[in-house]
């Protein structure tokens, strides 16, 4: 038996999360040293999601100058 299409997760919101899960707040914290076993659950500090951008690649720039010493550009066949 199959899953109906709309009980199937969407891979591009699981990877936009704004808000962690508690678990995984505890595990930052304690990697961060901010949290030890001793410690409260109750009223934990806030914990930072950085949401990654893809950045675009920047179009190659055309040589408009030969390089000193180089070589001329070749004429336009005709």
């Amino acid at each position: 038996m199959s899953i109906h299409r709309s009980l199937v997760p969407k891979q591009s919101s699981a990877s936009k999360r704004s808000v962690l899960k508690r678990h995984e707040r505890l595990q930052k914290l304690q990697r961060e040293g901010k949290l030890k076993e001793d410690d409260s659950v109750f009223g934990l500090p806030k914990v930072r999601v950085y949401v990654v951008k893809k950045r675009k690649k920047a179009k190659k720039q055309k040589e408009k100058a030969p390089a000193a010493g180089g070589e001329a550009p070749a004429a336009p066949k005709q």
